[in-house]
């Protein structure tokens, strides 16, 4: 049931990316953005279009938002990827953007992925109410910027130099806002869509942010890089910390499966809707890519 719902969401979402995408044309740019948003899990847009269920949300509506997120998503790979930042030369098994074109092409397409997920954000087919639009946009300022995914890349970035590595609790706030803060947008949209309390879903949406993270630092270790789509065994290479050295092997996997209980319990009070998101926060720690 999860899987094949995972499945046919990304299947639409893409269905829905390549023909909001089609009116740009076909410069060098254009053809980096679709092909940064080729593939891939689509689970912030599944956060998205799941949320948004819980309150009887067309998915006609949850789309745009949910296609939004995976645009932004797209853009900060693409700039994470460049050699001034990690410097890879794979993701999902692909080159990555600059490999197949080159810098200048892969920061345009970035730049320009940032900017259409807010023009998605905002479009009325999201919401035929303009301050519902307007709290996405904002939202979703606040969690890719400055205050957050982009803060917690330039926290990652310094840790690499750092002269003492970091603690759990600066690890924490870290991929709070490196990789928690999008998929809080995500978890949280189909409330800000209904005009509801967010409360809940953002208790939900911080676990499983913290267990994605948790999870891929033991897939950086345990994982298969062709399974994984992408170089492993780099934050060990690096001498950086992580989730994983800090609190060993052992105790990494069972406070991933602690944060997926507390997901699990958050979301509890939404009844027999909810479990596609409970099943959502299991596959987090049990996924091989």
């Amino acid at each position: 049931m999860f899987q094949s719902r995972l499945t046919q969401t990304a299947a639409a979402v893409q269905a829905h990316v390549d023909v909001a995408l089609a009116p740009l044309g076909q410069t060098d740019v254009v053809q980096a953005m679709r092909y940064a948003m080729q593939g891939g899990k689509r689970l912030r847009a599944f956060l998205v279009m799941e949320s948004a269920e819980l309150f009887d949300i067309p998915a006609a509506q949850a789309i745009w938002p949910g296609s939004a997120i995976e645009a932004v998503h797209a853009y900060s790979l693409i700039h994470d990827d460049l050699p001034c930042m990690d410097d890879d030369d794979l993701r999902r098994g692909q080159p990555t953007v600059h490999v197949k074109w080159d810098d200048a092409t892969a920061v345009l397409a970035g730049d320009a992925l940032q900017t259409i997920g807010f023009e998605w954000c905002l479009n009325p087919e999201t919401s035929p109410i303009a301050d519902v639009r307007a709290t996405l946009a904002l939202r979703l300022a606040q969690a890719a910027g400055a205050g957050g995914m982009v803060l917690g890349q330039a926290l990652d970035i310094a840790a690499e130099t750092a002269q003492t590595p970091l603690t759990l609790d600066k690890i924490t706030e870290l991929q709070d806002g490196k990789t928690g803060a999008l998929i809080s947008w995500s978890a949280t949209a189909g409330a800000v869509l209904a005009q509801q309390d967010t409360a809940a879903l953002a208790q939900y949406a911080r676990a499983i942010g913290l267990a994605f993270q948790i999870a891929d630092d033991i897939l950086d270790i345990e994982g298969d890089a062709e399974k994984a789509g992408k170089r492993l065994q780099k934050d060990e290479a690096a001498g950086k910390a992580t989730f994983v050295s800090l609190l060993g092997l052992d105790q990494a996997k069972q406070r991933a499966r602690d944060l997926v209980n507390d997901a699990c319990d958050a979301v509890s009070i939404y009844g027999a809707k909810a479990i596609t998101l409970q099943e959502t926060a299991a596959f987090i720690i049990a996924r091989d890519n």
